[in-house]
């Protein structure tokens, strides 16, 4: 079993990862994709007159400001247009894929946060209207349902919370729980660079090797959302997921040069 998360960054070949991942699906091999979608709907949302905002934790997490607004234009571009791209592309490439947000059939679930607690103008504030929260349980039995008749599972976000609420969730940690649920071997993170970079954004400093033993040491060198990367990674071996690649989404066969140990391997 592979889980393979794909980004939603600027740059990224979705056409190009999508026929790759579905030949490696053609080829037997049992695999969920999850997606996200940032840079499409930071475009769409200021179209739509309701332009991003990002917020950073008091620990220096950046995440999306998630207003009810805001989680509306998730659905709609996420699990809409985005999701039902993929979709399209992987048919068109032999695969037989279903697209499913995080809602439906309650495939991923979690807890909504009570309140999120930033960093803005130098000052500590609390958010308590924001929908965000984390995974904490997979629907296995309907994702086994799907791959043992012959689908190909595309999630995305946004999950379900405990409370039948529609809550944003990190799509790269989401990805290692689903991984860890499922008993994934290989845990495969797509984006727009090519792995960890130890001097980012030079693509020259890739890091190809680290022990799972010593992934904490390497947070020092991820930028911006890698840093959720490096957390979703760290969840994953936690979770008994013996191998994770950060690898570039924006060249040819990217899954299969990430399988082939291209990228930055933690294992």
């Amino acid at each position: 079993m592979i889980v393979v998360k794909v980004g939603g960054g600027q740059g990224i070949d979705l056409e190009r990862v999508c026929e790759d991942v579905a030949q490696v699906f053609r080829s037997g091999q049992p695999l969920i994709l999850l997606h996200g979608g940032n840079y499409e709907t930071n475009q769409i949302a200021e179209q739509l007159g309701h332009p991003p905002e990002f917020v950073t934790s008091v620990s220096g997490i950046v995440s999306r400001r998630t207003d009810r607004r805001t989680l509306e234009i998730m659905e709609m571009v996420y699990a809409g247009k985005i999701n039902k791209g993929i979709v399209e592309l992987l048919q068109r490439y032999g695969a037989n894929a279903v697209g499913l947000s995080g809602i439906d059939g309650r495939v991923l679930e979690g807890k909504r946060k009570d309140a999120i607690k930033i960093i803005k103008d130098g000052r500590r504030m609390i958010l308590r209207d924001d929908y965000t929260g984390t995974v904490q349980k997979v629907n296995t039995h309907l994702l086994h349902l799907l791959l043992d008749n012959g689908y190909l599972p595309v999630l995305v976000p946004p999950a379900i919370s405990f409370e039948n609420e529609a809550i944003n969730v990190d799509g790269d940690r989401a990805a290692a729980v689903v991984a860890s649920a499922m008993g994934a071997e290989q845990l495969i993170i797509l984006s727009n660079v090519p792995g960890l970079l130890k001097d980012f954004p030079d693509e020259s400093t890739l890091i190809r090797h680290i022990p799972a033993a010593r992934l904490d040491e390497f947070m020092q060198y991820a930028d911006g959302r890698m840093k959720k990367k490096v957390m979703g990674a760290s969840e994953a071996l936690a979770g008994g997921v013996r191998r994770v690649v950060f690898a570039d989404a924006r060249i040819e066969r990217p899954l299969q040069r990430a399988l082939a140990g291209e990228g930055t391997v933690i294992d």
